[in-house]
């Protein structure tokens, strides 16, 4: 094995068990805190697969701007009272987990000889796709008006919460 698959497995079993742990916390800060360690996982598999305006991306507006908003959010609700999440162990919940991990065995398998020398190496265009630059150009030549529509919709949502926001406050 080359050091970038060792590395590879690495980042893919971390981010895999984070994910885990960061839905089986009961406390959501500590929930929010491994959801940024996946962040951060995930972050590392793009750099491997060169794609590194995605990565930076993945770091700037995931790990910094939504996970912000998380954490506001979770303060925001302002949890006391947690005994009213707390739920009994059930038949459905440990047939529900026997079933998850079958379907998380049978996904591995065939992943596993799916794909296994079937792709051998990244395509040399692969690298020049995931640079910003390339990124840049596509993004505002031919895919302008996506692009506008889609800051003219995320304005529109900003400018609806500052109003329902005030609405609520007055």
């Amino acid at each position: 094995m080359r050091p970038s698959e060792i590395l590879f497995i690495i980042l893919a079993a971390g981010a895999v068990v984070s994910a885990i742990i960061m839905i089986t916390r009961r406390n959501p800060i500590m929930s929010a805190l491994y959801l940024i360690l996946n962040f951060f996982l995930v972050s590392g598999l793009y750099l491997l697969l060169k794609a590194q305006f995605i990565a930076i991306i993945q770091v700037l507006v995931y790990m910094g701007a939504i996970m912000v908003l998380f954490l506001f959010v979770i303060m925001l609700l302002n949890l006391k009272d947690e005994t009213k999440l707390s739920e009994k162990l059930s038949y459905k919940k440990i047939t529900a987990v026997l079933v998850s991990i079958l379907l998380f065995c049978l996904f591995g398998y065939t992943v596993f000889y799916g794909f296994k020398d079937k792709i051998p190496f990244i395509s040399p265009k692969a690298e020049e796709i995931g640079r910003a630059d390339f990124l840049g150009k596509e993004l505002f030549t031919t895919y302008s008006f996506s692009v506008e529509a889609a800051g003219l919709l995320l304005l529109a949502a900003v400018v609806g919460a500052v109003v329902l926001a005030k609405k609520k406050f007055d």
